[in-house]
């Protein structure tokens, strides 16, 4: 009995040494994996759960909103009421394109921040995940979207892009609720892609 005994505390000792020794691993193997997590994947997660969150953009304005979809530099997102009132930068059915140059910080509840750590899981979409903000705005462009565009500095503009190029586009301006006729047209602006801070349409334009 007395050896039977003296075998079962080695065991129960060598068993606790592997448990801590196997625990000290997972943590370092979890640092590591989380020391090569990028934002894309993150946001990735956000998105594929329609996460509800608030955006901090670099010209200060702070909008609430649904991550919705993923592109190569880009998010797309929908803006939502906060209290029942809408939000001063855009009405709760519209539609926006943030190029991730321009998004500053996301704030969201503490259960998203840690689900968005394991991406292992989230659907991935390749051929959505490698257009990029220019063949987005190329399509608006084609399909003469009237567009509301905020910049880093300097006023919003409404119009309709005209082109879209490899690093700027053209916008006709004209009034909201305007078609994009030479009549209504006041003025020509030549706007840089890293001057852009959102690119707002009609809700069912980014579906």
């Amino acid at each position: 009995m007395h050896w039977d005994r003296l075998f079962e505390d080695l065991e129960g000792q060598l068993a606790s040494d592997w448990e801590a020794e196997r625990a000290v691993l997972d943590a370092e193997s979890e640092r590591l994996r989380i020391a090569k997590l990028d934002l894309r994947g993150r946001l990735r997660t956000l998105c594929s759960a329609g996460t509800d969150a608030t955006i901090d953009l670099v010209n200060g304005r702070r909008l609430p909103v649904t991550l919705q979809a993923l592109g190569a530099d880009w998010l797309a997102v929908a803006s939502r009421d906060v209290g029942g009132s809408r939000h001063t930068t855009g009405a709760a059915a519209s539609a926006l394109i943030l190029p991730l140059h321009a998004v500053a910080g996301i704030t969201t509840d503490h259960g998203m921040i840690l689900a968005s750590l394991d991406d292992s899981a989230t659907e991935v979409h390749p051929l959505r995940e490698r257009m990029t903000l220019g063949f987005v705005l190329r399509d608006l462009a084609r399909r003469r979207v009237p567009v509301h565009i905020s910049v880093h500095v300097g006023d919003d503009a409404h119009g309709t892009i005209d082109r879209a190029a490899a690093d700027h586009l053209d916008l006709a301006l004209h009034d909201p609720g305007q078609a994009r006729l030479a009549g209504a047209v006041h003025g020509f602006r030549i706007i840089p892609f890293s001057t852009l801070v959102a690119v707002r349409t009609p809700g069912d334009q980014l579906r």
